[in-house]
C-alpha cells in the first residue's frame, strides 16, 4: 500500500474527467473548470502530490446548484470529478418579488441565468424570504407549498393538470389548472392525499355533466365535503342549470358537494371509482 501512494503521488495529471448527468444544466463544464483551476491553475501536467483533491471537491460542494460532488484520481493519472446537480420542483416568486427555487430535498436555491427549469410556479402572499444562498424552508406556507408541488410532481395526471400555484389574502393555497377556468382551493398540504382524492372524483363524477367552466371556485380545503362556487349560472341554458342543482359528488363516505349558492343537495351519488 505504501508502495502504490508514492508511486500515486508521482503520477502525472493526464486528463481531467467531469460527468454532469441530468438534463437540466445550471451548471456547464466551464464552470466546473474554473472551479478545479481556483488556487493551482492548470492541472493537467501537475504532479498528483501537488493537487488538493479534497479542497477542490470542497470548493464544488460550494457552489448553489450542486447537490453533490466526488473528485478522485486513478493510477492512470486521470482526474475524476462526479457532478450532482440540484433538482428543483418549484419556483417561488414571493411577496417581495424575490425568485428563487425549491429542489426536491425542500432547499430554497437561486435561480440561474443559464438554465430555466420547466417546473410550477407559485407566487402570491408568500413571506418566505431568500438570502440568496441554499437555505432550509421556514414558514408553514413555503413547507406547505413544497409538499404540495411534491405530491403534484409524482403524479403524471396531476403533473399534466395543475399550472400554477397561488396563495391567496386568506393564506389558503390554490391551485391553477390547464384545463378549466376555476381555481381550486387547496387551502393547507393537511390530508393532501385525500384532498386530491376528492377533486378527483368530483373530476370524474362532476364535470362530465356540468361543464368545466360552471364554477368559479372548487374548494377542497375540507375533507368530508366539496364546496363549489358558480360561474354566473343565470347564463347557463336552463337544461344546463337543471343539471348543476342536481349534480352531487360523493369523494368519500361521508362527504357531499355544496353549492355557495345556498342551495344544499343532500341527496347522495353511489360512488363510481
Amino acid at each position: 500500500m505504501s508502495f502504490i501512494n508514492y508511486k500515486k503521488q508521482e503520477l502525472i495529471c493526464k486528463e481531467v474527467k467531469v460527468l454532469i448527468p441530468g438534463a437540466d444544466n445550471f451548471i456547464e463544464r466551464e464552470e466546473i473548470d474554473l472551479i478545479l483551476k481556483q488556487g493551482q491553475g492548470l492541472l493537467v501536467g501537475l504532479k498528483m502530490s501537488q493537487i488538493n483533491l479534497e479542497r477542490i471537491e470542497k470548493n464544488i460542494k460550494n457552489n448553489p446548484y450542486i447537490a453533490f460532488a466526488k473528485v478522485y484520481a486513478d493510477m492512470d493519472g486521470l482526474i475524476h470529478v462526479e457532478v450532482e446537480q440540484r433538482e428543483p420542483i418549484l419556483r417561488i416568486i414571493n411577496a417581495s418579488d424575490q425568485d428563487f427555487y425549491i429542489d426536491k430535498n425542500g432547499l430554497k436555491m437561486p435561480v440561474s441565468s443559464n438554465f430555466t427549469a420547466n417546473v410550477l410556479v407559485a407566487n402570491g402572499k408568500i413571506l418566505e424570504h431568500f438570502s440568496g444562498k441554499v437555505d432550509t424552508l421556514i414558514t408553514v406556507t413555503a413547507k406547505d407549498l413544497y409538499t404540495t408541488a411534491l405530491f403534484i410532481r409524482q403524479d403524471s395526471l396531476w403533473d399534466a393538470q395543475i399550472e400554477q400555484i397561488y396563495v391567496n389574502d386568506k393564506n389558503d393555497i390554490e391551485l391553477i389548472p390547464r384545463v378549466g377556468n376555476q381555481r381550486v382551493i387547496l387551502g393547507t398540504a393537511d390530508s393532501l392525499e385525500v384532498k386530491m382524492r376528492n377533486l378527483m372524483a368530483f373530476y370524474k363524477q362532476a364535470m362530465p355533466k356540468i361543464g368545466w367552466d360552471t364554477y368559479k371556485t372548487i374548494n377542497i380545503k375540507y375533507t368530508n365535503q366539496i364546496v363549489c362556487e358558480k360561474s354566473k349560472i343565470d347564463s347557463l341554458p336552463s337544461a344546463k342549470k337543471k343539471m348543476v342543482e342536481d349534480v352531487v359528488v360523493q369523494p368519500d363516505s361521508d362527504s357531499i358537494i355544496n353549492e355557495i349558492s345556498g342551495k344544499t343537495n343532500n341527496n347522495k351519488l353511489n360512488k363510481s371509482i
